[in-house]
């Protein structure tokens, strides 16, 4: 067995100047060198940081013996790019060793008619297979589970279970971590952990070594609420059922790892306006991907524009006002996003549900109080100083107090809204917060001093 020893990470600069190099002298015998020493992930790193140009080039030297697990390491939109460029037929030959997880992956990106030439390549169990994941719904269970995993009979004994795994090794899962057991029916009744059962002498009954609890994935459950339940009770392997409660599939840890990191860089992209990653697409692809949320940002500061509008002739007589007025809208904006971005990352994991919604919509309206009253006397103290007006400072420092509280509140009750409404409160909470915090912000200082000031 060939050792690797990891002792730095995998450099994507270095790599794409060997590349290059290789292809520019027309050394394609140093390029199936280099790259069969590559993990497919690398390999990956190493197409979405060529130029594209040379990417094209690389492609059509190795895709005889392209990997299909190379697109799963991919950038969506780069991922059609590259398989645009492939032979579907050889690209389906090629996918033999892909795990039917990955594969159902792959497939459900490919256009209708790359899909059927790809699935009508395949060997019929394998077709099949992948055919079955498709039909569940997209982001469950059923679309990340594994189809290989081990159960045998709860009856059994360790014996019987280690001449089991010895005899069937060729449709033994190349990797798993638990044995599940069964009854006649195919129903899962237990969990026995591999070093447990290993650890333990032959005559041993396998249902005395099963975890105490059984935890099951339904076939249709979505796949964040399977990262969650990974997380929560430590899992490192679970068993999916159908509606019959038979196990038709496995899911392990290294499917939740992705998951978890998809979901995670999808509220961070929501968060900012942006769908999905749009670093590989063209200059008019993404150009139409983000206008639509930068018209929604332009309406709303147009409306906040109007509300600064209706004090024109408070801010033509007292100046100070145009000076000071940004200060109050933008701590609410910031300080009402920072409770935002705790509130939807709460939602997300089930964190902040409807039992405990009340204990902390009036914990961070508290919170905001009492970040308003720090700052109130600071940009008072700043405000007499530089204006040499009283007045004008306790009036700016009651507005920021205000607007901090409405900041808090707003940042949990927005997302919570939205949540209940069935929309995703990581896309649409900042725009909405924003356009809160600011019409306030403006409204309540230039309110004020046209009530005391003018």
């Amino acid at each position: 067995m060939e050792e690797k020893i990891i002792k730095e990470t995998f450099s994507a600069d270095e790599s794409v100047q060997k590349i290059t190099n290789y292809l520019d002298n027309y050394q394609n015998n140093k390029i199936f060198e280099y790259l069969k020493d590559l993990h497919n992930a690398d390999i990956a790193d190493l197409l979405q940081n060529l130029d594209p140009v040379l990417r094209l080039s690389l492609i059509n030297i190795i895709s005889d013996k392209f990997d299909p697990e190379i697109l799963t390491y991919l950038n969506d939109s780069l991922r059609e790019e590259i398989v645009e460029t492939l032979d579907i037929k050889q690209l389906a030959t090629n996918a033999k060793e892909l795990d039917i997880d990955d594969a159902v992956d792959l497939v459900e990106d490919l256009e209708e008619k790359d899909q059927n030439i790809f699935l009508e390549n395949l060997e019929e169990e394998e077709r099949s297979l992948i055919e079955e994941g498709l039909n569940y719904p997209e982001d469950s269970a059923g679309r990340l589970m594994q189809r290989q995993f081990v159960a045998v009979n709860q009856s059994w004994d360790v014996g019987q279970a280690i001449d089991y795994l010895r005899d069937n090794k060729e449709n033994l899962p190349e990797d798993f971590y638990d044995i599940y057991l069964i009854n006649n029916n195919q129903e899962a009744k237990g969990v026995v952990p591999l070093g447990r059962l290993m650890g333990s002498k032959r005559e041993i009954e396998l249902n005395s070594l099963s975890n105490k609890e059984l935890r099951l994935i339904d076939v249709n459950t979505d796949q964040e609420d399977v990262a969650l339940l990974f997380n929560k009770y430590g899992l490192v392997s679970a068993p999916v059922i159908n509606n019959q409660k038979k196990i038709i599939g496995s899911i392990t840890v290294d499917d939740v790892v992705e998951v978890i990191e998809e979901e995670r860089e999808e509220d961070i992209l929501k968060l900012g306006g942006v769908d999905h990653t749009d670093l590989y697409e063209s200059v008019i692809s993404t150009t139409k991907s983000r206008i639509s949320w930068l018209i929604v940002n332009l309406m709303t500061a147009v409306v906040a524009s109007i509300v600064i509008g209706l004090f024109e002739a408070a801010i033509e007589k007292v100046v100070a006002l145009a000076i000071l007025m940004p200060i109050v809208a933008s701590m609410g904006a910031n300080a009402g996003t920072q409770t935002l971005t705790v509130a939807v990352r709460a939602i997300a994991v089930k964190e902040l549900t409807a039992s405990n919604a009340l204990k902390i919509i009036t914990k961070e309206t508290f919170i905001g109080g009492i970040n308003g009253m720090i700052f109130a006397i600071i940009i008072s103290l700043i405000s007499v100083y530089w204006f040499e007006n009283l007045m004008l400072g306790l009036i700016i420092g009651i507005a920021m107090i205000l607007n901090l509280i409405l900041a808090g509140f707003a940042g949990i009750v927005i997302p919570l809204f939205l949540d209940k409404l069935r929309v995703d409160p990581a896309l649409a909470s900042a725009v909405i917060l924003t356009t809160i915090t600011d019409v306030f912000g403006f409204l309540s200082f230039l309110g004020l001093a046209t009530l005391f000031l003018i």
